[in-house]
This record gives C-alpha cells, sequence and structure tokens, in this order.
C-alpha cells in the first residue's frame, strides 16, 4: 500500500467520523443531506458484497466494515434518532435522476458482465456523483455549518490522493482501471469548487444557486 491510498483512506475515515460526531454531539442532522447518506449507504453495500466470501487483508476488511457500519449508522441518526431536525424541506434532490442513469451505464460498461462485477462498477459510479444531493441541499440554504465543510473538505481530499494512488500505481504496478479513473476524476472535479470555496463559506450561496444559473443536475 502506497502511502496515498493510505493517507486517502484517513482522509474518507476522518470525513466519517466527522460528520457522526457533529451529528451525536449537536443531536442534529441540521444542514446534513440525508439523501447523500443514503447514497453512499448504497455505494458501500454494492462494493463490498465480497466481504465474506473473499479475504484480501485485514486492514481492507477492517475498512470495509467500518465503512458499511458507519454509513448505516449515519442514516439511522438522520432518519430515525433525530428525524425531528431534519431539513428534508430543503434535501429535495431528485436521487432517481442519479440512480437510474449510474445503474444503466453499470450496465453497459463494465469489466464484466456478472451480478458482483456490475453491482461494484454502479458503486463507482454512484460514489461519484452521490455527494450531489449534500451540494445541492448547501445551494438551497445558502449556508454551511463549520463542521459540514470540514467534512467536505475531507471526502475532495481523500478524492483527491486517490488520483495520485492511481498515478503511483500505474507507474510502479502497472495497474491501470479506467472506470474507477474517469469516475474519480468526475468526482474530483465536482468537489474542485468546494476547495476554492472553502476558505471563504458566504460564497457558497452564488457560486452554486441552481436559479438562474444551473451549476448541477
Amino acid at each position: 500500500m502506497n502511502v496515498f491510498r493510505l493517507t486517502g483512506d484517513l482522509s474518507h475515515l476522518a470525513a466519517i467520523i466527522i460528520l457522526l460526531l457533529k451529528i451525536w454531539k449537536s443531536r442534529s442532522c441540521a444542514g446534513i443531506s440525508g439523501k447523500s447518506q443514503i447514497l453512499f449507504a448504497i455505494v458501500f453495500t454494492t462494493r463490498y458484497l465480497d466481504l465474506l466470501s473473499s479475504f484480501i487483508s485485514f486492514y481492507n476488511t477492517c475498512m470495509k466494515v467500518i465503512y458499511i457500519g458507519c454509513a448505516y449508522a449515519t442514516v439511522y441518526l438522520i432518519y430515525a434518532k433525530f428525524r425531528a431536525t431534519y431539513d428534508g424541506n430543503h434535501d429535495s434532490f431528485r436521487v432517481e435522476f442519479l440512480v437510474v442513469p449510474v445503474g444503466g451505464l453499470a450496465v453497459l460498461i463494465n469489466h464484466d458482465f456478472s451480478f458482483l462485477e456490475i453491482l461494484w462498477t454502479f458503486s463507482i459510479y454512484l460514489e461519484s456523483v452521490a455527494i450531489l444531493p449534500q451540494l445541492f441541499m448547501i445551494s438551497k440554504t445558502g449556508e454551511a455549518e463549520t463542521i459540514t465543510t470540514h467534512y467536505l473538505f475531507c471526502l475532495g481530499l481523500y478524492r483527491a490522493l486517490y488520483l495520485f494512488n492511481w498515478i503511483w500505481r500505474f507507474y510502479f504496478e502497472g495497474f491501470f482501471d479506467m472506470i474507477a479513473i474517469v469516475a474519480g476524476v468526475v468526482q474530483t472535479v465536482l468537489y474542485c469548487d468546494f476547495f476554492y470555496l472553502y476558505r471563504s463559506l458566504p460564497r457558497i450561496t452564488s457560486m452554486y444557486m441552481i436559479g438562474d444559473k444551473t451549476h448541477h443536475p
């Protein structure tokens, strides 16, 4: 494992922990898109269906369990324990506009036309756009809590580090996965605006406004 993958995984884990702590400590899920969290739960579920049938390493298995467990814990906190604080009115992104095209693309473009491979490909494509409901929600409210921006920053950092991971693996291991790379680039591009806005949060509204000028689907 190279340093880019390790730091990328740690950034991803940090993002998840930041979000869970934010919800638990504040006893509120205000500003958090439940739809994005459901999409991430679907991503991890469809990607790690081989959890019980294959073993790569202790580290790999632990990370899979943590990702799945934390994803469903987050969904539970939003839609059950702290449901009264969930802002469903602003979390109105039409996720079917993501899931249906991504599902069709996974069937058409994959490495192998098998059930598990199609689901793995589906998870890769879906992860690249799963954050859109969260960004859409920020655009509607025109604001985001500091903790939410830290969460998004860590997610963006995770994707950027994984791009370097793929470059490293191509040069030193000969590894090249076009599906994962293209999806990763798309996801990183979606975070680019947020990286720019990270130090000047009040400008989020003007950059992501979905009214006169559409920025996201």
